[in-house]
């Protein structure tokens, strides 16, 4: 049996997968979704973009949400989706998703990470980048998200327009759900899949993150891992990527951490 009594804060959907794989690893769980969607209206200057989607050289889905709504909106303005972008994702659930659908789609592979670091350094992406006079990519997201990848692509002069097209947010609970939830259940360690979720989860815990800043927080990233140690976390895990497989090899990995406080 695991030593790990984790709390994993994925939206609703993906807690349930997780939650079933950490227990065939005998991995207790418990799921506190900090992050839920709500899709976002489109306007008309998103209309424009959407039927102007061939004069893209790169098209970043982001996430499984923005990859499921892009293909329906693609149905709406395409008879078929136009040959000339080739399309990419950060990791590999969402580029199966548009690959299901007949898109060519690349994505790192998992050994490489699946963030903005490990798609910038994909060759296929720079390829489609350095083919172009003029690159230009778009960024299906949501409301906010992928800064770091927008920024670095503008530095190498790609011109990067965003379609937002929905928004996370999270989801109501009472002031005092998060610790009561650790200390009723006896939760060891905390896991978050991204920048928002880890700041939603500051904001839950608001007065009270002192009483957790000491337990085990995994992370997806190096660079989520920076926030949260600059916003006290004592014991960060870098997972290297933010699949399920990811977060499960870095808690069998991490046991010793627990097991050297017996």
């Amino acid at each position: 049996m695991s030593v790990w009594r984790l709390l994993i804060t994925r939206p609703a959907a993906d807690c349930a997968l997780l939650a079933a794989q950490l227990a065939e690893q005998q991995i207790y769980s418990s799921s506190l979704p900090l992050l839920a969607m709500r899709e976002l209206a489109e306007t008309a200057s998103q209309r424009a973009l959407l039927l102007n989607l061939d004069q893209y050289h790169a098209i970043v889905v982001v996430s499984k949400p923005a990859a499921r709504l892009i293909l329906e909106r693609l149905d709406r303005y395409w008879v078929q989706p136009p040959l000339h972008p080739t399309w990419f994702t950060v990791g590999a659930a969402s580029g199966k998703i548009l690959q299901q659908q007949g898109l060519v789609t690349h994505w790192p592979d998992p050994h490489d990470g699946d963030d903005s670091e490990a798609l910038l350094a994909l060759p296929s992406f720079q390829q489609s980048l350095t083919q172009a006079v003029q690159p230009r990519v778009l960024i299906v997201r949501g409301s906010t998200g992928r800064e770091f990848l927008a920024n670095t692509l503008k530095a190498q002069q790609v011109q990067v327009d965003f379609l937002p097209i929905y928004q996370r947010y999270l989801p109501d609970y009472a002031a005092d759900e998060l610790i009561q939830r650790i200390n009723q259940e006896q939760l060891n360690g905390i896991a978050v899949s991204s920048e928002q979720s880890l700041l939603n989860l500051l904001k839950l815990a608001a007065d009270k993150w002192n009483l957790l800043q000491a337990m085990p927080l995994f992370v997806p990233s190096a660079r989520v891992a920076a926030t949260a140690k600059q916003a006290g976390a004592q014991q960060v895990i870098n997972c290297q990527g933010a699949s399920n497989q990811k977060l499960i090899a870095a808690l069998h990995h991490s046991s010793s951490l627990l097991k050297n406080k017996d």
